[in-house]
Order: structure tokens, then sequence, then C-alpha cells
């Protein structure tokens, strides 16, 4: 087992919206531009969390919270070995993200704001139609509660702003964070001359 470094663990930086607000978009961006950076990372996104590691699930608020809780202790381990991890989970109350925040030292809320006409707009697999139908209970928007964020440290317009515009403002929150700005300086001081 090895020691834990403060000073080189890593963030987590934790994506919450309506579903189809743009998490996963946003996380696989933001991940490719740190990752060019040299920078350590990994997405936790929710359905491949449920998938993966999920099974027998469901979307009661037990089940939600326990989705959360395994997403929690999956981003401690790869924090505490340098790995900024980017969850992309809806996590629709405000107690599963306190959870978070309280378990996760290095922990960055990050608003993915949009209408949920848009949301509607862009579901292409027909879940809110669904949800509206009562074919889909405890739909996130529709028949379930999404508590928005009152002060996450970073809020994000999808339906305003590019995915390159919401890269830039993640990469400048990280940059000014003293606990992963030296992963961008030695990534520089290593670079072939």
């Amino acid at each position: 087992m090895t020691d834990f470094d403060a000073t080189k663990a890593g963030r987590t930086f934790w994506l919450t919206g309506l579903p189809c607000s743009g998490k996963t978009t946003t996380a696989i961006a933001f991940a490719d531009a740190l990752a060019e950076r040299g920078a350590a990372v990994e997405i936790l996104d929710g359905d491949e969390l449920r998938r993966r590691i999920g099974g027998g699930l469901g979307f009661s608020q037990e089940d939600r919270m326990e989705n959360v809780r395994r997403a929690v202790y999956l981003s401690g381990l790869l924090n505490k070995h340098g790995v900024t991890t980017i969850v992309s989970l809806i996590s629709p109350y405000a107690e599963m993200r306190n959870y978070a925040r309280s378990e996760l030292s290095r922990f960055v809320e990050v608003y993915i704001e949009c209408p949920l006409e848009e949301c509607e707009r862009r579901d292409v697999k027909g879940m809110y139609a669904l949800a509206r139908q009562g074919k889909i209970t405890s739909f996130t928007g529709v028949s379930d509660v999404y508590e928005a964020p009152v002060s996450p440290e970073l809020t994000l317009r999808t339906d305003q702003d590019s995915v390159h515009e919401n890269v830039a403002k993640l990469l400048e929150f990280f940059d000014q964070d003293p606990f992963t700005a030296h992963i961008h300086t030695e990534s520089i001081l290593s670079l072939p001359k």
C-alpha cells in the first residue's frame, strides 16, 4: 500500500444536471483536453456505472444514492493515486451531491445548466416522451424532481455556450486550483526540448 500524498491527489469534477443537458459531452471534451496536457484523467459516467457495476439498481431515491456512493468510492480511489475524475451523473438530489462533497476532499461541483425544453429537444432516445406517457417512472425532470445546485463551484450553460467555450471555463478553473495546477506545470517541464 502506498502512502497518500495530498499534493499529488487528483480532483473530482462532479457534473450534475438534467438528462440530456450535456454532461457526458462536456465530460468527454474536458477529459480529452486534460489528457492532451498529460494529466491522468478518468470519466465515471452514470450510464456506464449502472451498466458495469450497478446491476440491480433501479431509479428509486435509495438506488440512486447507492449509485452515487459507488461513484464516490471509485472516484476517491482514483483521486488517491493522482487521477482526476470527471463524474457525469444526474445526481438529482442535493443530499447526494452533499454526500459526495463530504467524502471527496478535492470536490468541484459543476452544474450543467440547460432548460428542460432544450433537454427534451436533444433527447434522441425518446426517454422524455416515454416519461411523459407514464412508461418510465421516476424520470428526473418529469416525474421526479431535480434539485439544482445552490452554490456550485462552476455553472456551465450548454444551451448558450459551445462545448469548446465550456471546456475553456473548466480548464481555467483547473489551472487556478492549487491542488491540480502542479499537473499542468509538471507536464510543461517534462516536455522534450
